[in-house]
C-alpha cells in the first residue's frame, strides 16, 4: 500500500497520467518490455499512442508486435535529434489526441526546463501519460525537477527463457521511492 492507504501503484493509466514519468535502464535492462506493457494498457484503454524517437532508437515494429502492441494503431515519429523529440512530443502531447506519448529519448537525455513545462501542462490537461525512456544509470539525476516519477528498469533471468523485468521507483512524489512493478515476460529477444 502507498503512505496513503491506497492500493500500491502501477505501471498503469491511474499511477502516470498527468506527470512527466521517466523510465531509464543501461543495456538489456528491460526499458522496452516494460514501456510496450505501458503501451499495450493505453491501447486497451482504446487510447492512441505516439512513440517519438531519433535515429539511434532501438525501437523494432516486429518485436513490439511480437509483445502484443497495435502497430497499426501506433503512431511512430522519427526525428534527426532529441531535441527535435521533445518538440514533436509537445506538438502531440498539446493536441490532446494521445493517451501516451513515449519520448524515446537514449542516452542524449535532455528536455530544456521550458519545454517540460509544456509537456507537463498538456499531461495534466489531458490526463495523458507522458513517459521518457533513458539510457542512464542510477545515480545520474533525472530529466528534471519537474519529472515526478522517475522508475529504473530491471531484469533478471527466470527458468525457460523468462524474465522478471521491473520498474523500481527511484523518485515518486506522491508515494516516495523504493515501490516495485513487474512481472514475468518471455519477450521477444530484441525486448528482453
Amino acid at each position: 500500500a502507498g503512505s496513503h492507504g491506497a492500493q500500491a501503484p502501477r505501471l498503469d493509466h491511474p499511477t502516470l497520467a498527468g506527470r512527466l514519468t521517466e523510465l531509464s535502464g543501461v543495456g538489456a535492462a528491460a526499458v522496452l518490455t516494460l514501456a510496450f506493457t505501458v503501451v499495450r494498457e493505453i491501447q486497451h484503454r482504446g487510447e492512441p499512442v505516439a512513440w517519438i524517437m531519433s535515429g539511434e532508437s532501438l525501437f523494432y515494429p516486429p518485436d513490439a508486435s511480437d509483445s502484443g502492441v497495435d502497430c497499426e494503431a501506433l503512431v511512430v515519429v522519427r526525428v534527426p535529434d532529441v531535441v527535435s523529440i521533445a518538440r514533436a512530443a509537445e506538438i502531440l502531447a498539446r493536441s490532446g489526441a494521445f493517451g501516451l506519448v513515449v519520448l524515446d529519448l537514449g542516452r542524449q537525455a535532455h528536455i530544456p526546463l521550458p519545454l517540460q513545462t509544456r509537456l507537463l501542462h498538456a499531461a495534466q490537461r489531458h490526463d495523458m501519460v507522458v513517459l521518457c525512456l533513458t539510457d542512464t544509470r542510477q545515480l545520474l539525476p533525472s530529466l528534471g525537477s519537474l519529472v515526478s516519477l522517475r522508475l529504473e528498469a530491471s531484469r533478471q533471468p527466470l527458468a525457460d527463457w523468462q524474465y522478471r523485468c521491473e520498474a523500481i521507483a527511484r523518485k515518486h512524489k506522491q508515494y516516495g521511492p523504493g515501490w516495485r512493478d513487474g512481472a514475468a515476460y518471455a519477450p521477444p529477444l530484441g525486448l528482453c
